[in-house]
């Protein structure tokens, strides 16, 4: 299964209609476009999308051919969605990263010639004190540094 084909088939309201649909029963084309009310050859285009994407099968009967859902197909993304969700989040470690621009010092367009009230405007309470560390710097910045 190709999760990139069988997610962009899933992305269409009518497609996600149309498996609806066949998910509680057969239909064939005609069916199906008196169902959601559109014309036979939209329909068939969209069948065609969801049959090259592996989710659908066709049995002909007489000389209609009716639709099912291949379930296996959904089941499938659904177990890989299911694992996807399951991840469990990692601490942010920038200091462990070269690439992470967390840890790059950030340059104050006007290095130390920031006012006590543009420091706390700009960078949080407590940056506007004289020491340079106050509550909360998190150091990234050189506005207090001359």
């Amino acid at each position: 299964m190709d999760k990139e084909i069988v997610l962009k088939a899933i992305a269409n309201d009518t497609r996600m209609s149309i498996l609806t649909l066949l998910l509680r029963h057969n239909y064939c084309v005609r069916a199906l476009a008196n169902e959601l009310d559109l014309a036979e050859a939209t329909i068939s285009q969209h069948l065609k999308v969801l049959r090259e994407a592996g989710l659908l099968v066709g049995e002909k009967r007489g000389y209609f051919m009716h639709y099912d859902v291949e379930r296996s197909a959904l089941l499938e993304l659904a177990k890989e969605i299911e694992a996807l969700a399951g991840i469990e989040r990692e601490g942010c470690r920038p200091e462990d990263r070269n690439d992470c621009p967390a840890v790059e010092e950030q340059a104050c367009p006007k290095k130390g010639q920031c006012d006590d009230e543009v420091k706390e405007f700009c960078h949080g309470p407590g940056h506007g004190r004289d020491d340079g560390e106050g509550e909360g710097h998190h150091g990234n910045c050189s506005c207090h540094k001359s």
